[in-house]
This record gives C-alpha cells, structure tokens and sequence, in this order.
C-alpha cells in the first residue's frame, strides 16, 4: 500500500445482523489505532460520512441473497485493492443459508402477504461464489483480535496469521477437560475451526461449530463417534445445520446423514 497516505478502508454489509461489523467496534482502545493507522472511508454503521473508491481494503459482512447484491459484491470488488470476507455469513452463506436445503419460495409466500413483490435468490451463498477474495475471517460473529490481525496484516503488506487447527486445541490450551470424553456430550470441536477460545466447552457444553469447518476436518468421524453416544442421525443432521449449514464440509456432511436416514 502507499505509504505516503493513509490506506482507505471501507466496511460494507450484505444479508447479516451486523454483528461482525460491531466487533470492530467493539475492539475499544484498539479502535483507537485503527482510526489513526487508516482512513475509515466507508462504514455506515459507524459513521454517515463516506468517501468515493477505490479502496485499499474492504470487509465484507453478510451473504449474497438477492439478485441486488450479486451486481453490488461485484462493484464491491472492482472497487477495492484487498477484499476480505469477515464471519460465517460471509464466507458460508451464514444461518440464513438453511433456505438452501428447502424451497425458498414455500418459505416467501408463508411469511409474506404479498409474495410477488419479493425478489430473493434461490439460495443463499458466500462472497467467494461470486467475486474473488483475498482472505476469509470465520466466525459467528468473528473474534475481534483475529479481526486486529487482519488488518494488521495488510496494512503492512503480509497474509494474516489466524489458527488452521480445531477447537480441540483450544481446549487444550486453556484447560479444558474434553466434555465428550470425560461426560459423553455431542461436541463439533474436533472439525471446527478456532477463534472463541473454547468458550462453549469451559462451561461444560458441546461445541456448536460457530467457525466452521477446520482445515482439513473428518465430520465423518465424529459423527459415528456421535452416534456411538446415541444421538440419532436427525439431530446429527440438525448439528451440522447451525450457522455454517453451507460450508462445504459441514453440508456434504448434513446430506450424507439426511440421506443415511432417510434410508433406515
């Protein structure tokens, strides 16, 4: 990036509930920094005021669900040096992406009066299906201080150093005694992606897959394990099916088990 100015970063929302965007927000003393390292050009949930493109980095919060945001994440794009997508919305289709297994339009004339005047995609889909991106931050919402590393990084030209490994490890570092082994409780740990700190398994609950899918994760695996412990494959299927139902992994997973049940 020039060094002779400050770098533009802009802050843009598609299908979420904006809760990653208060993470940055909520980095506090941080913030602080941030404000004095960059120039916040575009950012409506923090600020009326907006400066034109391009932009030498954008975040992108929310999934691609309306016909609308297909040509907006592609302006988005021409727009901006670095474009990174932030939390389980944008780089999974977020909770929202649970239309993608059902009709979506049985779903449009139930809720509303008048359907017709409703134009909505058949699914719902990530930032990466449809513009190219420069790095995911995963997330329900996404992890402020992995957010500072990021912008970190590329405010000083590096990739971002964000932990590939699962949430086991996280427990592991903090202590954690392991609640599916020591207590027979359904945990997505072992394939999920760190980022909370093991936050759920310190007060002796499952892990709900909050960051998706780790690198290369074995849902396989833990579901038999899962099963061993007698959950059925329906609530498998429900498991799987949370914030990051369309994240690779975690879908061909879900159909796998629906399939399997569907059978028996």
């Amino acid at each position: 990036m020039d060094r002779r100015r400050k770098p533009k970063l802009a802050v843009w929302k598609f299908s979420s509930c904006s809760g990653c965007q208060l993470a940055l927000l909520n980095l506090e003393d941080e913030l602080l920094q941030v404000a004095g390292a960059v120039d916040i050009a575009y950012f409506p949930e923090a600020s009326r005021a907006v400066a034109k493109g391009p932009y030498d980095l954008s975040l992108v919060e929310g999934s691609i669900t309306t016909p609308h945001d297909v040509e907006r994440i592609k302006d988005v794009r021409r727009e901006s040096k670095y474009l990174v997508a932030v939390g389980a919305c944008a780089t999974a289709g977020g909770i929202q992406a649970l239309r993608n297994f059902k009709d979506v339009n049985e779903f449009v004339s139930t809720v509303y009066a008048s359907p017709e005047y409703i134009e909505t995609l058949a699914k719902s889909t990530p930032i990466a299906d449809h513009v190219l991106v420069d790095f995911e931050l995963r997330g329900c919402p996404i992890n402020k201080r992995q957010l500072l590393e990021v912008l970190s990084a590329f405010l000083h030209g590096r990739r971002p150093n964000t932990p590939p490994h699962s949430v086991c490890v996280e427990c592991k570092q903090v202590g954690n005694t392991c609640v599916m082994v020591a207590q027979g409780i359904p945990c997505l740990g072992p394939v999920t992606h760190a980022g909370c700190g093991a936050l759920c398994p310190a007060y002796n609950r499952g892990c709900y897959g909050c960051f998706g899918p780790m690198e290369t994760p074995n849902p396989e695996a833990l579901s038999e394990q899962w099963g061993r412990l007698g959950v059925g494959e329906e609530e498998i299927v429900r498991a799987y099916r949370g914030f990051n139902a369309n994240a690779e992994a975690f879908r061909k997973e879900g159909e796998a088990r629906e399939k399997q049940d569907a059978q028996s």
